[in-house]
């Protein structure tokens, strides 16, 4: 007997779907047909919801996103942590790498998804800049940090690393060149937040080398 389900729920179950199969089999190596047998509709269904494999992916893409600045968001408000173990924690939630972040991550760099990956960094420093623009005022109330312009850095600090750090611009680093790159970036951080020097070390460098926290 044919399940009927509610418009939502049956597009939230097609993105689940997607996003098992796309980090377990890859994006190019899952088709429509793949995705409509493990859900179990019609085709009409899946087009009703989603044009293309690519919408797909573009969907799974924008969920992954927005369960991610809230989780920022979440550990941001808790006021049992300190600062700078929620802005650890805060930009740790933006770590991707899971089957299928890694699958997205490949998706995205390639040159035909362009716009994509532009609309990624888009949505997520709009999404995390405020946030993390709050934790930086909090810091700057407490003594923690010291700067007149807190949006302005962060704005500036996740521009440069967004780019500078990006998988394909380290590829080719070796890893003493990667360590000096990693160690400029968080001197110069320190410096915008006119914080002492190597007050962000141990913070800063948990995120680059995926700590637990």
């Amino acid at each position: 007997m044919r399940v009927v389900k509610e418009a939502e729920e049956r597009k939230e179950e097609i993105l689940d779907v997607a996003e098992k199969l796309f980090g377990t089999k890859g994006f190019d190596n899952t088709s429509t047909g793949d995705i409509l047998e493990e859900v179990g509709i019609a085709r009409g269904t899946l087009y009703y919801h989603f044009k293309s494999k690519e919408e797909i992916l573009d969907g799974v893409i924008d969920r992954m996103t927005e369960h991610m600045m809230a989780e920022a968001g979440k550990i941001a408000r808790n006021q049992e942590l300190p600062v700078l173990e929620r802005l650890t924690k805060a930009l740790l939630s933006f770590n991707v790498e899971t089957p299928i972040g890694n699958e997205v991550v490949e998706q995205i760099h390639r040159p035909q998804n362009a716009l994509m990956h532009q609309k990624i960094q888009e949505t997520l420093l709009t999404g995390i800049d405020p946030i993390i623009t709050e934790l930086v005022e909090e810091g700057i109330r407490q003594g923690i940090f010291y700067t007149d312009y807190p949006a302005e850095v962060v704005e500036m600090t996740m521009l440069y690393a967004n780019t500078a750090f990006d998988s394909i611009d380290t590829a080719d680093l070796s890893p003493a060149e990667l360590e000096k790159k990693i160690a400029g970036f968080i001197y110069n951080v320190e410096r915008l937040l006119g914080t002492e020097k190597g007050s962000l070390q141990a913070a800063l460098m948990k995120i680059f080398h995926r700590s637990e926290t």
